[in-house]
């Protein structure tokens, strides 16, 4: 009973707390997984811990084997759940998922250093192509499209006919 009621208490403050989190998700009362990084993030990946009958005295299972991490690499896997299982044995004997969730989401930049990211240098080098021509087309854009108040202000100049007066759209040279 001492166990159980332990093990509610920490349940009732996980859905407390990630009350709304989009990355936390409860599988079952003794299972829950954490996404540690934004959906699109190449380096996002996903913590699963499971808690034993006699957690938190042994430690919670932590698993890295969800779908989501498949295109991480096993050995970055091996040393993230290293480096959980350390924190694991700092906390033993009391209530831990949370710890172990924010101590991940904490050191992301580092759990994932070593992890190649093909999407995000292909993505980098486009960029890096492409960037002299987007400050031009974003000037060009300007003068096509009016604001709701540009448009507001040009009605204002037109006369009675609808006509604007000669010279409305000519370009200051000066500038």
């Amino acid at each position: 009973p001492l166990v159980c009621s332990v093990l509610q208490m920490e349940l009732e403050a996980l859905r407390s707390i990630y009350e709304g989190d989009l990355c936390f998700r409860e599988l079952s009362p003794v299972s829950f997984q954490y996404r540690i990084g934004e959906s699109g993030d190449p380096k996002a990946f996903l913590i699963e811990v499971s808690w034993p009958e006699t957690y938190p005295q042994t430690a919670p299972v932590i698993s890295m084997d969800a779908f989501f991490n498949n295109t991480i690499s096993s050995a970055i896997k091996q040393s993230i759940l290293d480096k959980l299982k350390v924190e694991v044995e700092a906390n033993l004997g009391t209530a831990m998922t949370y710890t172990l969730f924010e101590y991940a989401k904490d050191n992301k930049e580092l759990f994932m250093e070593n992890q190649p990211v093909n999407t995000v240098t292909s993505v980098s080098n486009s960029i890096a192509t492409g960037t002299p021509d987007v400050p031009t087309s974003k000037k060009k854009d300007k003068k096509e499209q009016l604001s709701k108040t540009q448009k507001r202000k040009l009605a204002d100049k037109t006369d009675n006919k609808g006509e604007l007066p000669r010279g409305w759209n000519w370009v200051d040279v000066i500038k």
